[in-house]
């Protein structure tokens, strides 16, 4: 059953600042809760998140976690100050973002990447939103994963991105490990389902699946909340109040079963939440191991909202994270989502 792993974006200020202490502190919580894989990335919060996560988790362990970063972004000193509110992130604008590819620019964002981190090396390194520059993702960007795969640099190699139709391309043209695909296999946004999902459990390639909120509305489905990264429209929300009220009929939450949905398809290897806060934390660990009744799923069918064939967990699947003795389930949802 897939495992539970603790996104970087929201520990890069996605949005709004997160203080050191709390970053630190929302990591600590993760690892004391049995998460031990973390993703991140040079794009969240430019380093920021990366050097966070290094400064957390450096003196842990090495052989008892797994630690993911991207590459094609590479960050290029600026001048000129401002902030980087534009690209998400509440940080000050001290570098920008170059696209590249490149099996040079492959090496030198993964060298930046391990300097930031303060670490000797990365488990996975994922091609990161490479939607409009394929032809040099897949010509040199891949083939440079594969040449740090055979050398031992890094053990995995894959894609991540918001979308599925690329990433379907990269299981089944390439040998990636695994794929990160962000909002497409959810409770509202099934379409990974169509090949992706198939294609990876016919080559045996891993999916991590990430924003299973759909930024922020299968969170809190209220009028004006985000669903990938602008307001929702009326017909997301609509369908997201109405499973939000399934679930609290079947005396869950709408957080327990978004958390819970991805885990139905055996191609799942490992669900990614965003948090920022260790009551985020909490939360996110609680739910994951919440079961959702086999009738909550039956209901969601019936009323059609979510499709007759969709693949659902069985009751006793949970979340390979701890759960505490008394584990923190707030009516207000705090889990954040995690950004592509």
């Amino acid at each position: 059953m897939a495992g539970l792993a603790l996104g970087g974006a929201a520990l890069g200020n996605l949005f709004q600042e997160v203080t050191d202490e709390e970053a630190q502190a929302t990591v600590s919580t993760a690892w004391d809760l049995g998460i031990r894989a973390f993703d991140t990335a040079p794009h969240y919060g430019l380093g920021l998140s990366e050097r966070r996560f290094g400064d957390a988790l450096r003196e842990r362990p090495r052989a008892e976690f797994t630690l993911s970063t991207k590459a094609g972004r590479l960050l290029e000193p600026r001048a000129g100050g401002g902030d980087d509110l534009a690209a998400g992130f509440a940080v000050p604008a001290t570098h920008r973002r170059v696209w590249d590819f490149s099996a040079d620019g492959i090496r030198r964002s993964l060298e930046a990447s391990l300097t930031r981190l303060g670490l000797d090396r990365v488990d996975t390194v994922y091609l990161h939103d490479p939607d409009e520059h394929a032809g040099q993702a897949f010509s040199e960007g891949y083939p440079a994963l594969e040449r740090l795969r055979a050398e031992g640099v890094v053990t995995r190699i894959g894609a991540g991105m918001n979308q599925a139709a690329m990433l379907t391309r990269f299981v089944r043209d390439t040998d990636v490990d695994e794929v990160l695909c962000a909002g497409r296999y959810t409770l509202l946004d099934q379409s990974a389902l169509a090949e992706l999902l198939p294609a990876a459990l016919q080559r045996g390639t891993g999916v991590v699946i990430g924003g299973v909120f759909n930024s922020g509305l299968l969170a809190d489905p209220k009028p004006g909340a985000p669903y990938d990264y602008e307001r929702a429209p009326a017909e997301r929300l609509d369908r997201a109040g109405k499973l939000a009220s399934l679930a609290r009929r079947h005396g869950i939450t709408l957080r327990a079963a978004a958390l819970a949905f991805p885990r139905g398809h055996p191609a799942v290897t490992t669900v990614l939440v965003g948090a920022r806060t260790p009551e985020e934390v909490r939360d996110a660990v609680a739910q994951a191991g919440t079961p959702v009744p086999d009738d909550f799923w039956k209901q969601a069918r019936a009323e059609g909202l979510l499709p007759a064939d969709v693949p659902v967990p069985p009751r006793q699947a949970q979340a390979q994270a701890h759960v505490p003795e008394e584990p923190m389930a707030p009516e207000e949802p705090t889990a954040q989502e995690d950004a592509g």
